[in-house]
């Protein structure tokens, strides 16, 4: 058994079973895929995966055991390569990770185009998408670094650190009635209006829709989607009453939108990040976690690496305080 045969094993399973697909991935050749496939089963002893003709149709249970020790198995062949490189003091590598529209979109730019001046060799790989198929990823061992908000519980196998907090916003165009409404707007007479907001979670109860049936209220959400900007066309459209994270309005947004404060309505939530504790945190790792959130300086983290279980991770946060995240085009108090 080689690590190239586990390699080509992996790339498979991560292709949709299809041989040729594999092969681009690692511009290799299909022939030499296959033959490397049947040497690893004939030394196993079993088949890996069910066959229809020449094509793969499905994993064997024993194939589902082998490719996750397999995963495991290349996860600490990277670890000790990064391991490698960071005694050697090279600051090379790849940094992936693995977020959602509204981190990618309004809080990440300024974090990457920082990172990319101090490591110019690092290669960074940004992967959005939705809670569930972040999940994906981390099963697969694409990513080294999640940013999310909530559905901590996808995600067991993760050291999750707390970054900041943020709140919801109501949007809507000027001269809307409940901008000429008492303010601040309640869930009363926000349930009076057809809602815009982001796609709920299929895996866990929506804190939104909960605020709403806590009040005995049904919200009428007439549209969702996954990215803010597409809320905010629809909102502008007037089909709606757009909630969207407080870091999803900008300055440019207020030529034609109003932000309501929806500062306790909505239970405020958290963003986190989160890495596998096998994890070699490489310096410019560590780095990152700075500028995405300077309360994460390199004592601190080291310092949670250190802890036996994410229940210590919580209770060494529970002493510190967060920042608030709030968007650039929120006028003040007064203003």
């Amino acid at each position: 058994m080689t690590l190239q045969q586990l390699k080509y094993l992996l790339a498979i399973a991560d292709s949709g079973l299809n041989i040729t697909a594999a092969a681009e991935r690692l511009y290799t050749s299909q022939p030499g895929i296959s033959k490397q496939l049947k040497l690893l089963e004939q030394e196993l002893g079993m088949q890996l995966f069910t066959r229809r003709g020449k094509s793969l149709v499905a994993i064997t249970p024993a194939g589902r055991d082998v490719i996750a020790r397999a995963r495991k198995i290349m996860r600490e062949v990277h670890n000790i390569r990064s391991l490698a490189r960071e005694i050697s003091g090279e600051q090379e590598g790849t940094l992936s990770i693995a977020t959602t529209h509204t981190q990618a979109r309004y809080v990440l730019p300024d974090v990457l185009r920082e990172f990319r001046e101090r490591y110019p060799r690092v290669n960074l790989e940004l992967h959005q998408g939705t809670s569930e198929q972040i999940v994906e990823l981390v099963g697969a061992n694409r990513v080294d670094f999640v940013i999310a908000t909530s559905a901590r519980e996808l995600f067991p196998g993760l050291v999750i650190l707390p970054c900041y907090h943020w709140d919801r916003i109501i949007l809507v165009p000027r001269g809307h009635p409940l901008a000429r409404a008492p303010q601040p707007v309640d869930l009363a007479a926000l349930a009076e209006h057809p809602l815009i907001t982001y796609v709920f979670s299929t895996t866990g109860e929506s804190s939104l829709k909960r605020a709403f049936a806590d009040q005995g209220l049904e919200p009428r959400v007439v549209f969702t989607a996954r990215d803010a900007d597409i809320i905010k066309t629809y909102v502008r459209m007037g089909m709606g009453v757009g909630i969207v994270a407080s870091m999803a309005f900008e300055r440019a947004d207020a030529k034609d939108l109003l932000a309501l404060d929806a500062e306790g309505l909505f239970p405020r939530l958290t963003t986190w990040l989160g890495f596998r504790r096998d994890t070699v945190l490489r310096s410019y790792m560590v780095d990152f976690m700075s500028l995405f959130a300077p309360q994460l300086t390199a004592q601190l983290v080291k310092r949670v690496t250190e802890l036996p279980g994410q229940a210590e991770v919580d209770a060494l946060f529970a002493q510190q305080k967060l920042p608030l995240r709030t968007g650039e085009g929120i006028p003040q108090p007064g203003s």
